[in-house]
């Protein structure tokens, strides 16, 4: 008989060589940044832009994205409840972050905590200073070209969440949900690792027929509003069947994630209707 489940115990580590163990996560990053690259790669060449532009924009995204993702999870998701509730200059805090008074332990990045969110914010400043310094064509212009490889960098990285059994979703009786040994599971869940590997790339083949075929590359912003959509849309509903990350969210009427993505949402919805009222802007 057929089990309605998949045992899932994959070791996290791929290999050891000497002391020096290659993690399943930390390759997945290194390939979605070497696919983003290929693919911004390509759009630079098709639009001769200059050689120069791109080296510098990678040193950003990759910078950014990294900073961003660690100061996002620490920020955003390491509250916890005090054991006494802490009263400053007369407000009352019942819960605490402990990186707000151990600051250098955000530098700590072997004991794991990355945030997209945090990425996301990251690479938005990394491209602030990006456009400032390098290409002055506005931070549209570069996010219509850049977030096209990004979905692919996404859909990496989830598949290193999905090799380290973590983020995943609610109990499911349907028949590929995962049963997760690693993590002391009983029950299966829904692999939404999976789940946000099929957004991304859905989200990928769409702006990238988008780019070549519709050329929508002319329309200002309109990539980069289908792809805030596409990606925190998507990712906006599928936390309805994922496990809160920490306690606290518990409490939340929407957890984290979906507060979080709510301005990527909207910000998404104004550049796609703004972008489709102007003439090509190129």
């Amino acid at each position: 008989m057929l089990l309605n489940f998949i045992t899932w115990n994959v070791d996290p580590v791929l290999l050891h060589l000497g002391p020096l163990a290659i993690r399943w996560y930390g390759l997945s990053w290194a390939l979605g940044i070497w696919f983003t690259l290929l693919i911004t790669q390509r759009i630079f060449k098709h639009e001769k832009l200059p050689e120069a532009w791109l080296d510098k924009l990678f040193m950003y995204t990759v910078l950014g994205a990294i900073i961003g993702a660690r100061l996002g999870h620490c920020l955003f998701y390491e509250w916890q409840l005090l054991a006494e509730p802490v009263t400053i200059l007369g407000i009352t805090f019942n819960y605490g972050n402990h990186y707000l008074s151990h600051p250098w332990e955000l530098l700590y990045i072997w004991r794991g905590g990355l945030a997209s969110h945090g990425g996301a914010i990251g690479i938005l400043i990394a491209m602030i200073l990006y456009n400032k310094n390098v290409s002055k064509k506005g931070i549209n212009w570069i996010f219509d070209r850049l977030l096209i490889g990004v979905c692919l960098c996404g859909a990496s990285i989830r598949f290193g969440n999905l090799m380290n059994s973590e983020i995943y979703g609610s109990v499911t009786t349907l028949p590929w949900g995962f049963l997760f040994l690693r993590t002391g599971e009983i029950q299966p869940m829904h692999p939404t690792q999976i789940y946000e590997m099929l957004y991304c790339l859905v989200t990928f083949a769409i702006m990238w027929l988008m780019y070549w075929k519709k050329v929508a590359y002319k329309k200002n912003g309109l990539l980069f509003g289908i792809f805030l959509i596409g990606v925190f849309g998507s990712r906006f509903v599928l936390e309805f069947i994922k496990l809160n990350q920490e306690a606290f969210e518990s409490n939340m009427m929407l957890n984290m994630g979906q507060w979080l993505s709510l301005p990527f949402i909207i910000w998404g919805i104004g550049l796609i209707i703004r972008s489709l009222k102007m003439q090509n802007s190129i």
